[in-house]
């Protein structure tokens, strides 16, 4: 017997969490900005009828916005993360194990429950009940069938939410409906060759033989091919994976001009950076930090600054990770005509990460205690009294790099002069 693998995602996730807090925006259009206000990433149901579509910039829908009295929000990722959280503490009430996908996926082993259909729907009546999210269910042999059950119950109202595809008559039925480009992991380019070969559907790249889809589309291909025939190709992972690196990126709300202004901005990135290793017990051993300007805008000059540095000795510590990214934009940054430069973005990435206690000792290597009790007494300070309650002097104080969110709705669930109040 295959063990039975379901996927729950949050319906419209971003606009659900913000109508938790907001039952106006119920029944209404509502969209979610990304970063900076630029783009809708989210959309209600309404606001899809009206044909908003993802990623469309909000400088060209602004009339139909206005016309339609659409509803609209910067992202709140403080928010969404909580709110995330919060739900897959209701999973792990109907499940031993639970893999956190993305902020509103997560895949749950269903293996050992009767009546799989039943579990489903009360995971989602409690989860609505608890939280006040709509989430949808799919359930199959492999992820790669969960998920497009769960993308027939989503569109598709007759399931009500819940779509157990154990059965393989079911598949059977339901894959010819599927489009290959709905297909978890089909890419467009691999889908135009698909199509190249009349493969336009789930069902008939199912029957695609595995040899085939190895040569087209690497061993990737060949795994999906394997797991619509109900092959399992890819674990459930109830531990979630050591990182192996991770970035700090943000768009400027304010182009920097000067050095001191993008400093500021690396500095932050790299201080989130620091706090991120720290609360996963890691260390880092390679530091890059990038730069540029607006790539869109071609009547302004361009340029691209990108330096990386080995941390010696590997390090979470944030004085360390602030100091090797002000060398790297030292040597990145432009030697002529600096200030005509508009940098619109900057970040700053880490690899060869390892757990502390896993790190590569040199022969002149210096135990820091001052420096971890350091660490441990900022993490504190800002955990408890919120962050940026500390911060070093080179991030400055007025922040004008900061990205835009004219819209953003308050952080109910982690601040206390947030709280929603009932009077």
């Amino acid at each position: 017997m295959k063990t039975p693998i379901a996927i729950s995602d949050s319906a419209n996730f971003y606009v659900s969490a913000e109508r938790i807090f907001d039952p106006s925006l119920k029944n209404v259009p509502v969209i979610v900005l990304s970063n900076n206000d630029g783009c809708a990433v989210a959309r209600s149901d309404e606001a899809k009828a009206l044909g908003i579509k993802m990623g469309e910039p909000l400088h060209l829908i602004r009339d139909k916005v206005e016309a339609h009295g659409v509803r609209v929000f910067s992202s709140n990722y403080t928010l969404y993360g909580d709110i995330s959280r919060r739900v897959v503490e209701v999973y792990e009430d109907f499940t031993p194990n639970v893999e956190v996908y993305s902020i509103d996926e997560c895949f749950l082993d269903f293996g050992g429950f009767a009546d799989r259909e039943t579990h489903a729907r009360r995971l989602r009546a409690e989860v609505l009940r608890r939280i006040g999210v709509p989430v949808r269910v799919g359930i199959a042999p492999t992820k790669t069938l969960a998920k497009c059950a769960n993308e027939i119950a989503k569109k598709n109202p007759i399931f009500a939410g819940v779509l157990d595809m154990m059965d393989e008559r079911l598949s059977d039925w339901l894959l010819p409906k599927v489009p290959v480009g709905d297909i978890w992991g089909i890419g467009s380019r691999t889908d135009a060759k698909l199509a190249k070969l009349g493969i336009r559907t789930a069902a008939e790249l199912r029957a695609m033989p595995a040899r085939q889809a190895r040569a087209l589309g690497t061993v990737v291909l060949e795994r999906t091919v394997l797991e619509l025939q109900g092959e399992p190709c890819l674990a459930l992972e109830d531990v979630e994976p050591q990182r192996k690196g991770m970035a700090v990126t943000r768009s400027a709300g304010t182009p920097m001009t000067d050095f001191d202004t993008l400093f500021q901005a690396l500095t932050a990135h790299a201080t989130r950076a620091a706090e991120k290793l720290r609360r996963h017990g890691l260390v880092a051993g390679t530091l890059t930090v990038f730069f540029h300007t607006n790539r869109h805008r071609l009547d302004r000059p361009q340029y691209s600054g990108s330096r990386t540095t080995r941390l010696t000795p590997m390090s979470a510590d944030t004085f360390d990770l602030v100091e090797a990214a002000r060398r790297c934009a030292k040597a990145a940054w432009p030697k002529a005509q600096a200030g005509t430069y508009s940098f619109t973005k900057a970040g700053v990435m880490l690899d060869d990460l390892v757990r502390f206690e896993d790190r590569p000792r040199t022969l002149f290597d210096v135990e820091r205690p001052k420096s971890a009790a350091l660490m441990a007494a900022l993490d504190q300070v800002n955990d408890r009294f919120g962050k940026k309650t500390m911060v070093l002097g080179s991030e400055g104080m007025k922040r004008s790099w900061q990205l835009r969110a004219d819209h953003r709705s308050p952080r109910y669930t982690t601040r206390i002069e947030d709280l929603p109040v009932v009077r």
